[in-house]
């Protein structure tokens, strides 16, 4: 690999990590060993900053440019966000209703085209597809919530890669 400035992050397609770079996984490591690249970047990611520092973890993570987004948004770095799986709340889906027809002739067969409820008869339960009488709209509460509460993937479509910082290389000078 070519030379790189202490603190950058880069990605390998192997399955290690070569000498001069930690994997981008959270770890902590000793200040006093790999000074170069506390100076650089803190415990913006963890550690005491005494004894240890941690490196960035994108595990699970997309990486997200610092500063200020098009929206207004700020991102501060070392800022974790966001989840792998959500389940939504009723609040967060778009308005909408569940229409449920119901026609008030007496059912002429038990099972009509359109299966639409009717009044009971004695013997069907249900009205043909050509209702006689308009079309009335039932009670709100007479439609129950579905769904199973449960979470869903929030994930892009990704390929996992090794994600590697350097400790070893040029020192980086400010622009």
């Amino acid at each position: 690999m070519s030379t790189c400035f202490v603190g950058q992050i880069r990605m390998f397609g192997g399955n290690f990590v070569p000498v001069g770079y930690f994997p981008c996984d959270g770890r902590l490591v000793s200040i006093a060993e790999y000074e170069v690249l506390y100076v650089l970047i803190g415990t913006t990611y963890g550690g005491d900053g005494v004894q240890t520092f941690a490196v960035p973890d994108l595990r699970g993570r997309a990486p997200l440019h610092m500063g200020g987004a098009r929206s207004g948004k700020q991102y501060v770095q070392g800022q974790l966000a966001g989840t792998e799986n959500v389940t939504l709340l009723s609040a967060q889906m778009p308005a909408h209703t569940h229409a449920f027809v119901v026609n008030t002739a007496v059912a002429t067969t038990a099972s009509p085209a359109g299966n639409i409820p009717a009044t009971p008869s004695a013997v069907q339960m249900y009205d043909v597809d050509v209702p006689v009488v308009p079309a009335l709209a039932m009670d709100p509460n007479s439609i129950s919530f579905s769904g199973g509460n449960l979470p869903h993937d929030n994930m892009q479509p990704y390929l996992a890669i090794t994600f590697m910082i350097a400790w070893a290389g040029v020192f980086p000078t400010r622009n």
